[in-house]
């Protein structure tokens, strides 16, 4: 069940941070089964139309906030890639220190 540890600390962690909405939990949680479906790798490499559908997100903006708020909130490592045939990477953290 090591695949189900992103979720359990992601979870532990967004008990105690009242930033966390269910739009990003909903990303969150479309990652993290894109990351499961594609055989996961390290880093995932993933568009945002791959991802949006999954999380049910219809506008970019929305997406690209809350993608942006995990990575700012330490959740994920996110590293866009700014062109539109290469993938953005996405890191998932296995641990969560004390100060997140």
């Amino acid at each position: 069940m090591e695949s189900c540890k992103p979720l359990a600390i992601f979870f532990e962690a967004i008990s105690r941070d009242a930033r966390i909405c269910s739009t990003h939990i909903g990303l969150f949680a479309a990652i993290l089964n894109y990351w499961q479906v594609n055989g996961f790798p390290v880093p995932m490499r993933a568009y945002a139309h791959e991802i949006m559908p999954l999380a049910k997100i219809a506008a970019s903006t929305t997406y690209h906030r809350c993608i942006r708020d995990l990575h700012d909130f330490g959740y994920i490592f996110y590293e866009p890639s700014y062109k539109r045939n290469q993938p953005s990477s996405i890191y998932l953290k296995t641990e969560m220190s004390d100060d997140e």
